[in-house]
């Protein structure tokens, strides 16, 4: 609100001089102020005088301003500006009166984030805990930037993957009924999760497919797997509290004609052609890649024709926007779905990708050690049920997508203050408490009253960092990281716990200033809560 309203009175006094133009309202170094623009420099050339000169006139028109203590020019024509106690309390006052933080709305926009999309050919593992996570905080902080949001998982539920996963569950099957001569495929899935899957399926058909393999078994195997695996995938994501609006599947595209659609249309462009009995995209004839093949040789679909058809489907589905979420291993998959959309005619920026590093799970100085097809791997499962949910997912959203992530279990599990999440809940709980004191000490908390008793630089320095949630929000819409919240609560924390240290909060002899304080403490709570509800965090009372 306050950089919005410095913004907005520079913007004026330019008007005044009859010039527009771009620039920037910043928070400058520590003992230069509030804020400060580059206004002068930036509109220099564009009224035709020295910066110093033009900082001096915009200073001179903003002097009078009463949200201002001073304004000030500072070489080479920068104007720093201190706000007024009046600026600080009409914040404050806007925050309590609503209830919420009034956060200024994005320009309203169709968009989906894709992410946790995998094989289901498994439990899913702390690196798909990871996406999950970073996938519904970045929609819930677009929903609440106005945006119009669809969260939406791809279900890989076609290809070879599926294949092996198939006759891997079989194999399983077969060994519980006495056939131990069989091996899971080379390329199989050997997890403990299909032994289990084949437990429950021996109870319901019995030997039915005993040493019996052909296409209606395999069939039957492939729904069998997937339907079974989903299911355990629906209960991870409800234990972690992510929610999806859309679950769309892989077959479907093949069955419905997508693909062989798709596949026409690009025959038609000139943009595919036939070589060693396989079929290509000309990647090359777009960006600097290689061609890729969308049909192999047997005749089967390769994932980049079935990944084509999906996004095809998703720009006929009117979203002005997508974002895949993908682990960074899949770079190189990026290139050529650009050459693909532009293929098809899709204008660059509808298609956007938000790569994730990987995820070490450390315990104590121990490495975790993981292999998902060899089946030693911790399940996201095991981490919520070791650490929490809201330690799992406070820890993987702090952490910027772009770095490797080392996930200390030990960490996630301390109640300290070195625990993040901790730190961030323990404020909020902090805030419950002077509440409950204030009742047995007779002070009577009266919302939106004595604001104007605040004076002391640790008050401020709160109400400026809830002031810059706004900035937080549209700082993780910028960046597309989640952790960019998190630092703002951990920082919103961090200041209130010094103002709860250096002020004395609840005074029965100031009844008046232990109010205005209550009404701080207040405000604080609401921001909290806001953003902890973004992370999916809990706001506990008592701790």
């Amino acid at each position: 609100m306050l950089r919005r309203l410095v913004h907005d009175l520079v913007q004026k006094a330019l008007s005044e001089f009859g010039l527009s133009y771009h620039f920037e309202v910043e928070v400058p170094p520590e003992g230069f102020g509030d804020f400060s623009t580059n206004a002068a420099l930036t509109g220099a050339r564009h009224a035709k005088r020295q910066p110093m000169e033009l900082a001096e006139r915009i200073a001179e028109k903003l002097k009078g301003e009463d949200v201002f203590d001073s304004v000030e020019v500072a070489r080479p024509g920068f104007i720093n500006f201190r706000l007024s106690r009046k600026a600080y309390v009409d914040v404050l006052r806007q925050i309590i009166v609503n209830e919420a933080y009034p956060v200024r709305k994005s320009e309203p926009m169709k968009i989906q984030f894709e992410y946790g999309s995998a094989n289901p050919t498994g439990p899913f593992t702390v690196g798909h805990g990871r996406q999950l996570v970073i996938g519904d905080v970045l929609s819930n902080v677009f929903k609440e930037l106005g945006y119009e949001v669809t969260r939406e998982m791809y279900i890989n539920d076609a290809g070879r993957q599926i294949s092996l996963l198939a006759k891997s569950l079989w194999v399983r099957y077969n060994q519980l009924l006495g056939s131990q001569d069989l091996d899971i495929p080379e390329d199989g899935y050997r997890g403990e999760y299909l032994i289990d899957i084949a437990k429950k399926l021996l109870k319901e058909v019995g030997d039915v497919y005993k040493d019996r393999w052909d296409s209606e078994t395999e069939r039957f195997f492939k729904r069998y797997a997937v339907e079974n695996i989903l299911a355990n995938m629906k209960e991870d994501l409800n234990s972690l509290e992510c929610e999806f609006d859309v679950y769309f599947s892989e077959t479907s595209l093949i069955e419905d004609g997508t693909v062989q659609k798709v596949l026409e249309f690009l025959r038609e462009k000139g943009f595919i052609y036939e070589k060693d009995g396989a079929v290509w995209l000309k990647v090359s004839q777009f960006v600097e890649d290689n061609d890729k093949v969308l049909v192999k040789s047997d005749g089967s679909h390769t994932y980049f024709l079935t990944d084509i058809a999906y996004h095809f489907n998703k720009y006929s589905r009117g979203f002005h926007k997508v974002y895949d979420i993908w682990g960074s291993d899949h770079h190189g998959h990026i290139p050529r779905m650009v050459a693909a959309m532009r293929a098809l005619g899709i204008e660059d920026g509808f298609f956007n990708v938000i790569l994730h590093q990987f995820v070490t799970l450390k315990r104590g100085e121990e490495i975790v050690r993981m292999s998902t097809r060899a089946g030693e791997f911790v399940t996201l499962r095991q981490l919520i049920e070791e650490v929490g949910k809201d330690a799992a997912r406070y820890f993987f959203a702090m952490i910027d997508p772009n770095t490797h992530m080392v996930f200390d279990l030990e960490l996630a599990k301390t109640r300290s203050m070195d625990n993040p999440v901790y730190y961030v809940q323990y404020a909020h709980a902090r805030i419950c408490s002077l509440f409950e004191q204030a009742k047995s000490k007779s002070i009577t908390f009266n919302r939106n009253s004595d604001l104007e008793l605040l004076d002391d630089p640790a008050e401020f320095a709160v109400i400026r960092r809830l002031d810059m949630f706004e900035d937080a929000l549209h700082e993780v819409e910028k960046t597309l990281s989640p952790n960019k919240l998190t630092q703002y609560l951990e920082a919103l924390a961090y200041d209130f716990h010094s103002f709860y240290t250096k002020c004395l909060i609840l005074d029965p002899n100031n009844p008046r200033l232990s109010n205005a304080r209550l009404n701080l403490a207040y405000a604080t709570l609401l921001v909290l809560k806001k953003g902890l509800s973004l992370l999916k965090v809990s706001a506990p009372e008592r701790m």
